[in-house]
């Protein structure tokens, strides 16, 4: 893994919102508006791109943990514009802090955690996980 980054770096993405992105469950439109895991989802790819620039070979990016203050709504054909700040790197787990907008309008704040590890150790615990009914905990993914 390297880091060509400091905190307070910042990277961007903008989403237009399609029908896509609306709330839907258990196939029933609830809003046709922007979705809250819609924005985890665009969320997660914004930071994703620091991960993206920090792998060497072998090596792959999880994610771990997405926190989502959902503020304002997003309409159908609205762009919204997505900012990550590289908040931390405390080993291999980078966690980021995260802004959605549409112009002024502040949709949501939020915070992303993506651990770096070999594909290899990833794999043999994806492995281990289908092949025997082992109890989940953060730790599998973690060492």
């Amino acid at each position: 893994m390297k880091n060509p980054f400091q905190p307070g770096a910042v990277k961007t993405y903008t989403h237009v919102v399609t029908p896509a992105d609306f709330a839907v469950l258990d196939g029933r439109t609830i809003h046709e508006l922007y979705s809250t895991f819609a924005l985890g989802r665009d969320m997660e790819w914004t930071s994703r791109q620091f991960v993206e620039e920090m792998l060497e070979a072998g090596e792959a990016g999880i994610g771990t943990m997405v926190h989502i203050d959902h503020i304002a709504p997003a309409f159908e054909g609205e762009t919204v514009a997505f900012c990550a700040t590289f908040e931390a790197l405390e080993g291999r787990e980078l966690t980021c802090t995260l802004e959605a907008r549409v112009g002024p309008r502040l949709v949501a704040t939020g915070r992303t955690g993506q651990r770096i590890t070999s594909e290899e150790k990833l794999a043999g615990r994806f492995a281990a996980l289908r092949s025997v009914d082992v109890p989940v905990d953060k730790q599998l993914i973690s060492k």
